[in-house]
């Protein structure tokens, strides 16, 4: 018996034969060509039959996996189209007279290379949608077959690395799970493993040794066992059977109120970071978006997204959760979210720095656009804006002037929008500290707990070294939850938490009696947290 040890992407256990994948690619040779028009034709001719390709496997994935996994091809699509990819390839072939091939995989890795150096988890992950969408312009460039493994079983399914469009090629009846040296939990290929509920690992030092031996995977602690004891696996065979029946009674708790066990009802609501993400938070039946991270809309990005992109955005959002209230947090870039076009400066500790809302009030032309392309969604749906990173009464007041210009503008320009209401993260300690006034200027607070935690504790949560001392339970933390609800709820202000604690189930009971009114969770965490709302009591 060999255990070995990696990053969850979805929990759960599974037990079953490993199915080792080796994926063979013809070396690319720089080629010298006599005409670089021909060489950029050929490009653009793969790049649309790749575009094809991808909605091919979007009408799969939707088939298969639902809308949620199909809108990453979407994405893919748009990667295709965007004008700092195709112009880095056409670049390369005119400079270095270089074949198609050739520029397509000097382009895709640099642009990839330029993802992966980013401090951001989830920016870092499109690094390997880059050289996806690469690889398969190449592939149709040198008319390469681009299907995977045939599976015979059903099976664990193990690689360096999987991308997107081989996952979807997959028979989804045949996979149990997927395990990958490589890979991210921001991935693409994470949220599919998700989508379709396989409990998946990243980050396990694979060996093609395995194939067709049994093996365990421990979604729940990390661990791939390969060739179990009989103790281990009888052990190991119980703890499946038991996670079985959860999610059988899980699903019991659909169309049931949020209501605890003396009557008061909690609203549950879901965090989202981009439109495809909306589709689980319907499936899981969440009451709304408690936090829509637009930022995501930018880490996506080569460069700033225009106001249509962005209201397309929203409004599709807002006609999706149809007339559910959905919360949009104005852009949060730095810290932990970098966009090279941004051109921040590196900072010592950016946690503390040039971020959020500092950003925009120095940027007002970038936060208008954003603002602007809000407010016309809101004439689509129940919106609502929220600003993270507060630690004055005089931002929130700059933030409430800044809003009237831009209605005033929209007003002026002849645009439809509707009345939102405004809120706040309460994110740093000055923001508890004088939440009673803050309260008096805004419709609602939301709690984001993990970087409240990290500011209160003088942890950084990105260190690894530190992970000892970031105690999510801290009494500090109950007792600024306490003051924040408290002051919230004196000026008529709800007060929501959606940081990672709104999803740990051990303390569902004791938030809802230090008062809060609404709670907002991952997607997959609705029902558990439902559960523990109805087996709670609020006094």
């Amino acid at each position: 018996m060999e255990i070995y040890s990696g990053k969850t992407i979805y929990e759960g256990t599974v037990i079953g034969k490993i199915h080792y994948y080796s994926k063979h690619r013809n070396q690319i040779k720089q080629e010298c060509i006599n005409s670089c028009g021909d060489e950029i034709g050929r490009f653009k001719v793969a790049k649309e039959k790749a575009k094809e390709q991808f909605g091919i496997l979007r009408d799969k994935a939707a088939t298969e996996v639902g809308k949620n996994g199909a809108m990453i091809f979407e994405a893919y699509a748009m990667l295709l189209d965007d004008s700092k990819y195709t112009d880095s390839v056409i670049d390369v072939i005119n400079k270095e007279h270089a074949n198609a091939e050739y520029a397509v995989a000097v382009a895709g890795n640099n642009l990839a290379d330029m993802f992966a150096q980013m401090d951001d988890e989830y920016f870092r992950a499109r690094a390997v949608d880059i050289k996806d969408i690469s690889d398969r312009v190449i592939d149709i460039l040198q008319n390469e077959n681009t299907d995977v493994d045939v599976l015979q079983e059903p099976v664990i399914f193990v690689a360096d690395d999987i991308t997107p469009c081989e996952t979807v090629q997959l028979d989804k009846s045949k996979l149990l799970s997927f395990v990958t040296r490589r890979g991210s939990t921001n991935s693409h290929t994470a949220i599919l493993a998700r989508t379709m509920n396989l409990p998946s690992l990243v980050g396990v030092e694979i060996d093609e040794k395995w194939n067709g031996k049994l093996a365990i995977v421990d979604g729940v602690g990390g661990r791939l066992i390969v060739e179990p004891d009989e103790e281990t696996l009888a052990k190991y065979k119980a703890i499946a059977e038991s996670e079985r029946e959860s999610i059988e009674s899980m699903k019991e708790l659909k169309g049931k109120p949020n209501v605890t066990l003396d009557g008061k009802e909690i609203s549950l609501y879901a965090n989202v970071g981009n439109v495809s993400d909306v589709t689980a938070a319907l499936e899981n039946e969440a009451d709304g978006i408690g936090l829509f991270r637009s930022e995501f809309l930018y880490l996506e990005k080569l460069d700033y997204p225009t106001e249509e992109e962005l209201f397309e955005s929203y409004k599709s959002v807002a006609q999706k959760m149809d007339g559910r209230r959905v919360v949009i947090r104005t852009l949060d870039i730095g810290a932990d979210k970098q966009a090279d076009y941004f051109n921040l400066e590196k900072e010592e500790n950016p946690a503390l720095g040039y971020r959020a809302i500092r950003i925009c009030l120095e940027r007002t032309d970038l936060f208008k656009t954003q603002l602007r392309a809000i407010y016309r969604a809101s004439a689509y749906g129940k919106i609502a804006i929220m600003f993270p990173m507060i630690v004055s009464l005089d931002e929130v007041l700059k933030i409430k002037s800044i809003c009237e210009d831009v209605k005033a503008e929209l007003k002026k320009d002849g645009l439809a929008y509707s009345e939102v209401e405004l809120g706040i993260m309460i994110e740093t300690p000055a923001a508890v500290m004088i939440s009673d006034i803050l309260a008096e200027e805004v419709d609602f607070f939301s709690i984001g707990t993990n970087d409240l935690t990290q500011f209160t504790l003088a942890v950084d949560r990105q260190n690894p070294k530190l992970d000892k001392y970031y105690d999510p339970h801290h009494e500090a933390l109950f007792r600024m939850i306490k003051l924040v609800i408290d002051n919230g709820h004196a000026s008529g202000c709800r007060v929501a938490v959606c940081g990672e604690l709104g999803a740990d189930t051990t303390i569902t009971e004791k938030l809802i009696q230090l008062g809060v009114d609404e709670l907002s969770v991952s997607s997959p965490f609705i029902l558990p947290v439902r559960k523990a709302i109805r087996e709670s009591m609020s006094k």
